[in-house]
């Protein structure tokens, strides 16, 4: 929890600093790619890092990874320049990549199934509270202290953890037969394809319109490296990314579903503290109130989530949380204008309460319809898929959002000018006609938020199974949960007892409960 913490952490630390690094580095016009490098590194390296601890084991990517980002860390502290700074923030994501991935994947390997909704509810409470810290304590420590601060304080705290992994996780040995190679040039074309196409996305209407040369040049590049990797992996004998990812319904149908939630959950996170302070008119710390109670209940829901899976099963509570996600976001443009803050703040805490229902159950269903050494790769996949999705939200809703406003304004313009423009209502000749059309924007990003969740529950309802294929050694004991987290005769192994289980293609070795 504490390397998650870091890396968490570290994806929203920075935001509130940067008027004092660009002060004291320069690099105005590039300053973006302190988050998009950051954001590219973790999310093109999650299936690599599943892949390895698949095939060496979760402790060593671990430790690997903790390493590699108190590294980045402690070159982010004496960058000298921006470039500097933005490629030594791409390190500290190589190492971020590792600690996401692979402590979801532990949370699998360490719990049984009746216990992993707690554990994976204690995750999430991790990414809720770094996400309401992360801004606040970045912008303490830019205004009494120096910037650089930011980045050395991950030492310290990355030291424990990795003294606490070093010393207290222990996996069993594995025979040396069961490695297969790695396919290191899948891994460089999957990083490369990657990059460029996430590249293009993120710095696409931004950096660049849509269909000028570099962002042609950009998505031509990558559905040529895509055709590329489709290529390698097919003939490699162990893939970054095997097939059996895609070929099997439960996890393709989960992928799917879990990259719409990262579509959908743009709409909060990136365009609601916009609404709080331009239309609502609250101030910064009232706004992040707005977006926190989200982050309340989703733990809580997550946490109860299995009371609720173990009578109906993993698919069908998932929809019944996508279910109520896509009325409450479609809710939201039927609140009134300008309205109070109790009421988008009702919202959120509903919404939180359906995705801690509907996200959870698909994680803990998945990681339970396989074996040790698939587990890596599959919990990998989920991440990487839910990765996309956010940064194709913040594409999309972006260019639609900005749409609105011009359509609105009757001129070319951003929510982010217009955002800041009501900041100071005096330098505006009709702050009204801005702050109405904020809250139209924002209200159509809800409504295509809410299309997604639709777009998820479709999903589910036609491609997933209604019953997950659950491994049987990964049931409680006393068959409390069996197949789709209902009950079972199948008997989890007790203490000292053989825990080698059978998948469908071949004998896995599993860490002792």
């Amino acid at each position: 929890m504490l390397a998650m913490a870091l890396a968490a952490l570290d994806s929203t630390i920075v935001s509130t600093a940067i008027p004092q690094i660009v002060g004291d580095l320069g690099g105005f016009s590039v300053f973006s790619w302190l988050f998009s490098g950051y954001l590219l590194a973790v999310t093109v390296t999650l299936p690599l890092y599943g892949k390895l601890s698949d095939t060496f084991g979760r402790k060593p990517v671990l430790v690997a990874g903790s390493i590699l980002f108190l590294i980045g860390s402690a070159l982010c502290a004496v960058a000298w320049n921006m470039g500097a700074l933005i490629a030594f923030r791409v390190v500290q994501g190589l190492g971020g990549g590792a600690l996401q991935g692979t402590v979801q994947t532990l949370a699998a390997d360490l719990y049984p199934l009746k216990e992993r909704p707690k554990i994976q509810a204690k995750l999430s409470t991790v990414w809720a509270a770094s996400s309401i810290a992360g801004p606040a304590l970045g912008g303490l420590i830019a205004a009494y202290a120096d910037w650089r601060w930011i980045f050395l304080i991950n030492l310290p705290i990355g030291a424990v953890a990795l003294w606490l992994i070093v010393r207290h996780l222990h996996e069993p040995e594995r025979a040396q037969a069961t490695r297969g190679r790695i396919d290191w040039a899948g891994a460089l074309a999957v990083f490369a394809c990657g990059g460029v196409l996430l590249t293009a996305l993120v710095q696409g209407g931004v950096a660049w319109g849509w269909l000028s040369a570099p962002s042609l040049a950009l998505f031509t590049g990558g559905l040529l490296l895509a055709a590329a990797v489709v290529a390698i992996e097919r003939r490699a004998a162990e893939p970054i990314i095997p097939g059996w990812v895609w070929r099997r319904r439960t996890i393709a149908a989960v992928n799917l579903a879990l990259g719409a939630l990262g579509l959908l959950m743009v709409a909060p996170t990136v365009f609601l503290p916009t609404y709080a302070q331009s239309v609502l008119g609250l101030a910064p710390i009232a706004a992040g109130f707005v977006l926190s109670v989200m982050t309340l209940s989703w733990p809580v829901s997550a946490a109860l989530s299995q009371h609720v899976y173990r009578r109906l099963g993993f698919r069908d509570t998932a929809l019944v949380g996508i279910g109520g996600a896509a009325l409450f976001l479609f809710a939201f443009p039927f609140l009134p204008y300008p309205g109070q803050a109790w009421q988008p703040a009702l919202i959120m805490l509903l919404l939180g309460a359906a995705l801690g229902l509907f996200q959870l159950p698909l994680i803990v269903g998945v990681q339970s319809t396989v074996g040790w050494s698939e587990r890596g790769t599959a919990t990998a996949s989920i991440l990487f898929c839910r990765q996309i999705g956010q940064t194709l939200g913040a594409a999309l809703f972006g260019a639609v959002a900005n749409g609105v406003l011009t359509s609105r304004l009757g001129g070319a313009g951003s929510l982010d000018s217009v955002a800041h423009a009501l900041e100071d209502p005096a330098s505006v000749a009709d702050p009204e006609r801005l702050r109405g059309a904020v809250d139209s924007a924002v209200d159509t990003v809800y409504a295509g938020a809410g299309c997604a969740a639709v777009l998820a529950l479709l999903v589910l309802v036609f491609l997933a199974p209604r019953r997950f294929p659950v491994i049987g050694a990964d049931t409680p004991e006393n068959g409390e949960d069996g197949e789709d987290g209902k009950n079972s005769k199948v008997r989890a192994p007790k203490a000292g007892e053989n825990t080698e289980v059978v998948t469908r293609e071949r004998p896995v070795e599993r860490p002792a409960e």
